[in-house]
């Protein structure tokens, strides 16, 4: 009998999401009864406080276990038995597994940008950063690009304090100094060699730019984690100025590789669904 694997992702406005095909057809190729279910809180007419029940719901249900995405990455830590060492470090789950009778949050996200990020801007400039967002995504981010070597992050977030201690928590991992909250956008961005949004502004339901159009300069990169649309506005726009982007699919598909791994505990072809999901967007 095949092996069953049962998992889920829990966010609000997730319709679009490509994350259970490419779950669904690797497991198919490794031989697996694999089924991915959307939990989407928007459609179900909830918000976040329903995460006790829904998690208490799908280990009722026998669920192998869970993505979590916005805007539960940092609400559901209260929630959890146990954390990986990377989701402690970095105050942010995306996803959920049961083992012996324990929730334990892991965190795939840092992995999954920083992989995209190689591939994608590897000989980028780095030396100053500017980063939108301080949620749970953003924390994720704000990790992955110091351990690649970013010499000084500048956060900027609607919440000040949020940004103020995510800068925080990066400095006592990575060195005092290393990462600030923002305060005067126009000269940061007058300074960074990148930007990175890690906002949701830029999705199909919350169109818009994080940064207004006149900040962006051809010498500037520009890094996106939203990936439905994969062209943000804000891509399309710094790449009609000629700035190097790196879109957001990369992110979305290694961070499902290891969320893959963890599932089911085989190890994923990450090319064949790199391959899936490129082909998935070119048939839109």
């Amino acid at each position: 009998m095949k092996p069953r694997i049962l998992a889920g992702l829990i966010g609000a406005g997730i319709q679009a999401s490509r994350t259970p095909a490419l779950h669904e057809q690797e497991g198919d190729a490794q031989g697996l009864r694999y089924l991915y279910r959307l939990i989407d809180l928007d459609q179900l007419h909830m918000d976040s406080s329903a995460l006790p029940d829904l998690l208490t719901a799908a280990e009722q249900m026998n669920f192998t276990g869970l993505n979590i995405t916005y805007p539960c990455k940092q609400v559901i830590l209260a929630l959890l038995d146990e954390l990986s060492p990377e989701a402690r470090g970095i105050g942010a789950v995306n996803t959920v597994i049961w083992r012996d009778g324990k929730r334990i949050g892991h965190n795939t996200d840092c992995l999954g940008f920083a992989e995209g990020f190689r591939r994608g801007l590897h000989e980028a400039a780095r030396q100053r950063v500017v980063q939108m967002g301080a949620g749970g995504a953003g924390a994720a981010v704000a990790h992955a690009l110091l351990a690649e070597g970013v010499g000084q992050l500048s956060i900027f977030d609607v919440d000040h304090g949020r940004a103020q201690s995510l800068a925080d928590n990066l400095n006592q991992h990575f060195g005092a100094g290393r990462a600030q909250a923002g305060s005067d956008l126009d000269s940061a961005m007058t300074a960074a060699d990148g930007l990175v949004n890690t906002t949701p502004m830029g999705m199909a339901k919350l169109p818009g730019m994080p940064v207004p159009a006149r900040l962006l300069r051809a010498a500037l990169w520009v890094a996106e984690i939203v990936y439905f649309p994969l062209e943000t506005e804000l891509l399309r726009t710094a790449r009609a100025l000629g700035c190097r982007t790196l879109d957001g699919g990369n992110m979305a598909v290694f961070q499902a590789v290891k969320a893959f791994e963890l599932f089911s505990g085989k190890k994923a072809d990450a090319q064949r669904m790199l391959d899936h999901f490129q082909s998935m967007n070119t048939s839109l």
